[in-house]
């Protein structure tokens, strides 16, 4: 609050930032960060990664956070070390050590364990997780020691590499689907290989089709003039470029902007388009049920007039 009682008045920034998360904060506190550093009204982060974790961290700001779903379903990729010869109670290095053993593991075995990982494989959802039961996160139970019973959920490993192997730590590269707890797979192919393993670091390299090499660390945007940072944000719908777009009319964009259906001659399928105004604007999605008639879905906080 200001002196005089009010907020601090916050600005309209628009558009999504590829951050490079540090390890040791949360992904909400590194939404905070990026939020005061563009003094924006509104921030959000498109899929959380855990406090030891680094790596690609897609942040929305202003209109975007109304498409930042779109990420949460997006394929990801990691950079994961992964220990063996121990297990812990969380399946990291912060949990406590149930059990050690020796690493008798070499190349040619891990060649033979990983493809067993690769393709749709079943995991069970860890206890030190933000997944909800009965409205809590089962982390919340397993700090009571509460054991709770998790149903198996089928993920899709597409890619699964060895980057490096310097026993005890195997680096892997891995894509794969959302869902997918990188902690339980380094805990399962510690066990296919008869040692034990926990992840004892990860990187998000991949986000759908973003990718690391073109995000930016807090440190480094701080140091950035207002200009220079405001530059580094990507357009609002860069989420949905898989989406096929349409061009209206003055008319039909003003229809649209008043929540009302248009016709489309040009578009006959049925799905999920993006739309822009004739002067290339970006207005919003809109869904056809197919016959050429759009109807708004999420719609971008400007006038048609601004095409």
């Amino acid at each position: 609050m200001t002196a005089s009682g009010r907020r601090a008045q916050r600005d309209a920034v628009d558009g999504v930032l590829l951050l490079d998360k540090p390890p040791g904060i949360t992904s909400q506190a590194a939404v905070s960060r990026v939020k005061n550093l563009y003094n924006a009204a509104k921030a959000g982060h498109t899929g959380t990664l855990d406090p030891a974790a680094t790596g690609l961290l897609p942040i929305a700001l202003g209109e975007a956070t109304k498409f930042s779903s779109a990420l949460l379903d997006a394929g990801k990729g990691y950079l994961a070390t992964v220990r063996l010869g121990i297990t812990t109670t969380t399946g990291d290095l912060e949990g406590d050590v149930t059990a050690q053993a020796p690493v008798d593991v070499d190349r040619t075995r891990i060649d033979a364990v990983l493809p067993l990982f690769r393709g749709h494989i079943t995991q069970i959802p860890p206890m030190h997780s933000a997944l909800k039961h009965q409205g809590k996160p089962l982390y919340t139970y397993a700090r009571q020691g509460r054991d709770i019973e998790r149903r198996p959920r089928e993920v899709t490993i597409s890619a699964l590499t060895v980057e490096d192997y310097a026993a005890p730590d195997l680096v892997l590269n891995v894509a794969c689907s959302k869902g997918t707890y990188i902690r339980v797979l380094a805990e399962d192919i510690g066990c296919a290989l008869g040692c034990g393993a926990v992840l004892a670091a990860l990187r998000r390299t991949r986000v759908g089709r973003f990718e690391i090499a073109d995000a930016i660390d807090l440190e480094s945007l701080a140091a950035l003039s207002v200009p220079e940072r405001l530059r580094k944000l990507l357009a609002v719908d860069c989420m949905l470029a898989e989406l096929p777009e349409v061009r209206l009319d003055q008319a039909q964009a003003c229809r649209i902007a008043a929540g009302q259906t248009v016709e489309c001659a040009e578009f006959f399928t049925a799905g999920v388009v993006r739309l822009f105004g004739p002067g290339g604007g970006f207005l919003g999605i809109a869904e056809s049920a197919g016959g050429g008639v759009l109807q708004p879905r999420r719609l971008v906080a400007t006038t048609a007039t601004k095409g």
